[in-house]
């Protein structure tokens, strides 16, 4: 029996679990284009528990990488200049979107949010295009 529905179902809870945290005992979101801004660009008093929350999200992803036989590892056959320009999309999608995939559909979901709905909407079409695209097409960067 294949158990990847059991990890993913552990990592959705404990993706849950943390965000329902965060806004419960630091009435902040957790959506990490926000937390990585507020690093980048810091207010008075914001920055520790976004640096904790970013290396605490660095550091269970090292150690479920480490520590679970079998465990998806980063792709490593990519060519540098498509990852640079898919981090820029990817930042410039969520600068334009005000927020990001964790942002709009885990914590803006969860809050009923139509804005959220919209976004996700959209980064699920686009993700559908995309792969289908590359899987039937052959486009790549």
């Amino acid at each position: 029996m294949n158990s990847v529905w059991i990890t993913a179902a552990i990592g959705g809870v404990l993706i849950g679990l943390s965000a329902s945290l965060l806004l419960w005992l630091n009435g902040r979101i957790a959506g990490i284009s926000g937390i990585t801004n507020g690093v980048l660009f810091p207010a008075k008093n914001e920055t520790a528990w976004r640096w904790l929350f970013l290396l605490g999200l660095i550091a269970a992803g090292g150690a479920y990488m480490a520590w679970v036989p079998g465990a998806p590892q980063p792709r490593t056959d990519a060519p540098r200049i498509t990852l640079i320009v898919a981090g820029l999309l990817v930042g410039f999608g969520t600068r334009m979107g005000n927020g990001c995939t964790s942002g709009h559909g885990v914590c803006g979901l969860g809050r009923l949010s139509m804005r959220s709905l919209v976004a996700v909407l959209t980064f699920m079409a686009t993700a559908i295009l995309t792969v289908f695209l590359v899987r039937y097409f052959g486009v790549t960067a």
